[in-house]
């Protein structure tokens, strides 16, 4: 297994189009990026454009999604306490989504720059699709 230096010594990332509300919901919305579900409550992450406020109970608007575009085993340990770290120290607010295959991260627009900057100082690629 390659080592997690590796990871972002060759990794890609790729920042999504669109502008994201993360939503308490009364339900699952149909087209979201994400939806997670747990004895308390509904989160569902989904385009800014796609949701009735007749479905939320709270709304965080806002964010950008950057995903990590490579792989990432169950086994590898660190880059996402790498890449929170490295956010962290600049002093940029995140919110973490795990995939099956990968990890995506959501920070506020106007923190965009700065994170992308600070990923690109980790070693990886980061484009804006």
């Amino acid at each position: 297994m390659a080592q997690l230096e590796d990871y972002f010594k060759d990794g890609k990332a790729y920042v999504w189009k669109g502008i994201f509300a993360v939503i308490k919901s009364r339900k699952n919305i149909p087209g979201a990026f994400a939806v997670i579900r747990d004895k308390n409550e509904i989160t569902v992450i989904i385009e800014e454009s796609r949701y009735r406020m007749e479905d939320v109970l709270e709304v965080e608007p806002g964010w950008k999604i950057i995903t990590f575009d490579m792989v990432l085993p169950f086994g590898l340990i660190g880059f996402m306490a790498r890449v929170s770290g490295e956010l962290a120290n600049a002093g940029i607010s995140l919110f973490a989504v795990s995939a099956y295959s990968t990890d995506h991260v959501l920070v506020k627009k106007k923190d965009l720059p700065k994170a992308i900057s600070r990923l690109k100082g980790l070693g990886l690629t980061v484009e804006e699709i």
